[in-house]
C-alpha cells in the first residue's frame, strides 16, 4: 500500500517515544526528517531503512520527497519531534495530499508534545483550560499573532508559548509579556523547560513579573499560568476545581453564587494584576452594578480599603455615618454585628428638618452637619447627595471633622463630579471614589461591605455575613 505516516516521536528522550510510532519506524523503508532527530529513533529501524534529511527550514520539500518515495510503493514515515500536529509536518502533509489529488494514504501518529512534557516537568500547570502560542512570525504575521496573545491574555487562558526567542527574534517575547502584565498579576507563576526530555535539560519555575526574556532560546518552551494556579514546592499548580468543591460544602447557597459571581468578574477585567485592596472594592462594585466601566471609574487611595479594615479591627473606627437611608440598609447586618460597627443616618433625625428650615440648606447637609457633632471620626458613605457630601468636605477644611475615611458615590447631574472633586486633596484621609456621574446608595453600601470584609479579600470568598 502506498502510504505516508506521520509521526511525533516526543521531545527528545525514549522513554516519550509512544509504542505506535516505534513499530511504525521499524516497519518504514525509508524515514524522512531532519537529521538532527534521526538519534531518537535509529535503534527501531530495521536494517536497509533508509534516512533522508532535508535540512532545517526544508519541510516542503520533504514532504515532497515523502509522495515521491510513497508513489514508488515504499513505506514512508515522516517525523517530527513533539507531536507532528503541532507545528510539525502533519498538517503540510495533509495539504499536499489534497494539492497533489494523491491516492497515497496518510496516517498521523500523536506523540508527546513539548509543552506535555514540559508541564509534567513543573508540576500541573495546565489543569485547566489552555492554549498554545507561536511566536514565530516566518509564515503568521505578527499583528494576527499579537492579536491571539491578546485574546489568550484577556481569557485567562493557561498559555504555552513556542519558538519564543532566536537569534533574529529577541523582541516578541517582552512584548507577550508587556502584554500579560496588563491582563495578569506580575506574581502568576511561570515556567519554562530548556531542552525538554534531552541530557541538556534546564527547568526553571519564576513569576510574569520576574520572568526574564533573555533567560531562553529557541530550545525553551514556556508556560504562563492563570489567574488560579500558584506555586508550591517549585511546582506550578493550575487547580481543576475538585479540592474546591470539597473545601467548600459547607458553604451556604447564596454565598456560593457569590463567589462564582465574583469569580466570573474576575476572569473578565481587562487588567489581571490590580492589588488585592483596590480589587476587592471593584469586584464588589462591578457585583452590585453588573457595570464593567467601574474598573475606568472606582478610585481608590492606596490600600485604602485595608487601612480602614485595619480601623475597624484595632477598634477606632466604631461608626458609619450614611447621606440617605438606603445607604444604611444596603450594609450587611451581620458583618456589622461580627464587628461591633453602628451604621447611622441622620436623614429622618428630627433635628435635621429643623436645621435645613432654620439654615436654608438640604436635609442631607444638615444630617452631615449633626453626624459631624457626633461623630466627627466616623467613616462616611455618601451613594445619594452631593450636597452632603460638600458639606463634609468643607467641615473638614474648618477642622471640624476628621473622618476615618470617606466613601463618595454620589450620583446625578448638578454638583456631582465636582463633589468628587472636592474629595481628593484631602491626602490623609482614605478615600474610595466612584469618579464621574455615576453611584448610587447600592455602590455606597456595597462599598462599605467590602472595608468589612476584607480579610476574605486573599481568599476571594464573599458572602460570609449573607
Amino acid at each position: 500500500m502506498k502510504k505516508i505516516i506521520v509521526a511525533g516521536i516526543g521531545p527528545g528522550s525514549p522513554e516519550d517515544i509512544t509504542p505506535a510510532v516505534i513499530k511504525a519506524v521499524g516497519e518504514a523503508d525509508v524515514v524522512v526528517g531532519y537529521k538532527y532527530y534521526f538519534q531518537f529513533i535509529t535503534p527501531y529501524l530495521k536494517e536497509g531503512c533508509e534516512c533522508i534529511d532535508t535540512g532545517m527550514k526544508h519541510e516542503r520539500e520533504r514532504a515532497e520527497q515523502a509522495f515521491q518515495l510513497a508513489e514508488q510503493d515504499k513505506t514512508v514515515v515522516a517525523i517530527s519531534s513533539g507531536d507532528a500536529g503541532i507545528y510539525g509536518m502533519t498538517p503540510l502533509i495533509f495539504e499536499m495530499k489534497r494539492e497533489r489529488h494523491s491516492d497515497i494514504v496518510v496516517e498521523a501518529l500523536p506523540g508527546i508534545s513539548a509543552f506535555q512534557k514540559a508541564a509534567s516537568l513543573l508540576g500541573a500547570p495546565i489543569g485547566h483550560d489552555l492554549c498554545i502560542i507561536s511566536l514565530s512570525d516566518l509564515m503568521t504575521p505578527w499583528e494576527v499573532i499579537e492579536r491571539r496573545i491578546k485574546a489568550a491574555a484577556m481569557g485567562d487562558f493557561v498559555t504555552a508559548v513556542y519558538n519564543p526567542k532566536s537569534h533574529g527574534r529577541y523582541w516578541q517575547l517582552y512584548r507577550l509579556q508587556e502584554i500579560y502584565l496588563k491582563y495578569r498579576a506580575a506574581e502568576t507563576p511561570v515556567g519554562y523547560v530548556r531542552q525538554a526530555g534531552r541530557e541538556e535539560q534546564e527547568i526553571k519555575v519564576t513569576t510574569l513579573g520576574e520572568f526574564d526574556p533573555e533567560a531562553v532560546d529557541m530550545f525553551t518552551v514556556i508556560l504562563i499560568g492563570n489567574s488560579q494556579s500558584y506555586i508550591t514546592d517549585e511546582k506550578i499548580i493550575t487547580p481543576r476545581g475538585y479540592y474546591r468543591e470539597k473545601q467548600e460544602s459547607d458553604v451556604k447557597p447564596g454565598q456560593q453564587i457569590m463567589i462564582e459571581s465574583f469569580r466570573t468578574i474576575s476572569s473578565e477585567l481587562r487588567r489581571k494584576n490590580y492589588p488585592v485592596d483596590h480589587l476587592w472594592a471593584l469586584l464588589h462594585a462591578i457585583h452590585t452594578t453588573a457595570d464593567f466601566d467601574m474598573e475606568r471609574i472606582l478610585y481608590t487611595d492606596d490600600h485604602a480599603v485595608e487601612a480602614l479594615y485595619n480601623k475597624v479591627k484595632d477598634g477606632s473606627l466604631k461608626t458609619i455615618v450614611t447621606d440617605v437611608t438606603m445607604v444604611t440598609s444596603g450594609i450587611r447586618k451581620g458583618a456589622l454585628q461580627r464587628l461591633g460597627i453602628e451604621a447611622k443616618c441622620y436623614l429622618s433625625d428630627p433635628r435635621t428638618a429643623e436645621m435645613a428650615t432654620e439654615k436654608g440648606i438640604t436635609r442631607t447637609q444638615a444630617g452631615i452637619r449633626l453626624a459631624v457633632q457626633e461623630h466627627p471620626d466616623a467613616l462616611y458613605a455618601f451613594g445619594n447627595a452631593p450636597t452632603a457630601l460638600m458639606e463634609l468636605c468643607d467641615l473638614i477644611r474648618k477642622g471640624k471633622a476628621h473622618p476615618a475615611g470617606i466613601i463618595a458615590a454620589p450620583v446625578g447631574f448638578v454638583h456631582v463630579k465636582e463633589s468628587k472633586h472636592m474629595v481628593k486633596p484631602f491626602k490623609d484621609i482614605p478615600k474610595i471614589i466612584v469618579e464621574g456621574r455615576k453611584g448610587g446608595s447600592n455602590l455606597a453600601a456595597t462599598l462599605c461591605n467590602a472595608i468589612l470584609t476584607f480579610d476574605d479579600a486573599e481568599q476571594l470568598k464573599p458572602g460570609r455575613d449573607l
